[in-house]
């Protein structure tokens, strides 16, 4: 019983800290300036917000949930699954992001062009793929004005699906068509996208980055899903 008097003082102000921080998080991707910096950044501070929401489950003042709220709970255990699907595959697209960066990089060095215009189309084509697969997440956010905690995870989530949506659509417009007085003499074909070896070794670090967000991201959702399980078993 002691322990759950504790729970009547403890102050409501770090949850209300972490809505504001989704808040400027959801401002910077809205923001038409932002970068792949500023994106990769928001993955970080998203890690840090699911650490944050799992110490607020983990309050004795919300151990006790009503009938209403477990099923509410009971959803976000379904959508997380989705969102652990999604941060998953977006690490896989990273990786493989990395790879085919780096693979141009040798191929442009050595003159190949027909090797370096195939790397660009798998570029182009598993940015594609990712964009249709982001899609797919559920994002609709739970109004419901009793359960701060319920509605938080599904604003966090919701914020997340858009954070990698940001990510994909910055990403797609990195390898651009230049003009063709940019373009080597060699690789000067019809319809060839490239940009030049600077670009790709500032991409391939800005990915790298986005790898490293992704999998805190990931281990993050999955201890908020550890935590999800044991409040609805106890």
């Amino acid at each position: 019983m002691a322990f759950h008097q504790r729970s009547i003082s403890l102050p409501s102000r770090p949850l209300s800290k972490v809505e504001d921080e989704l808040h400027s998080i959801e401002a910077c991707i809205s923001s038409p300036s932002t970068t792949i910096e500023v994106v990769s950044d928001g993955l970080r501070r998203l890690g840090d917000i699911y650490s944050s929401i799992v110490e607020i489950m983990c309050l004795p003042s919300n151990q006790i949930c009503s009938s209403q709220q477990r099923r509410l709970l009971d959803g976000e255990m379904e959508c997380s699954l989705q969102l652990l699907d999604l941060c998953n595959s977006m690490s896989e697209v990273f990786t493989e992001l990395k790879v085919i960066i780096q693979d141009l990089q040798v191929h442009l060095r050595k003159g190949d062009g027909a090797v370096v215009q195939a790397k660009i189309q798998s570029f182009i084509r598993l940015m594609k793929n990712a964009k249709k697969h982001s899609k797919k997440t559920v994002k609709k956010v739970v109004s419901d004005n009793d359960c701060r905690i319920v509605k938080l995870m599904s604003e966090a989530r919701e914020i997340t699906t858009s954070l990698f949506e940001s990510i994909l659509y910055l990403l797609s417009k990195q390898i651009t068509m230049p003009k063709s007085s940019l373009i080597p003499k060699a690789f000067q074909k019809k319809n060839l996208v490239i940009c030049n070896e600077e670009q790709l070794q500032a991409l391939e670090c800005c990915i790298g980055d986005l790898e490293a967000g992704a999998g805190l991201l990931f281990r993050r959702l999955i201890q908020t899903r550890v935590t999800l399980l044991n409040i609805l078993s106890s």
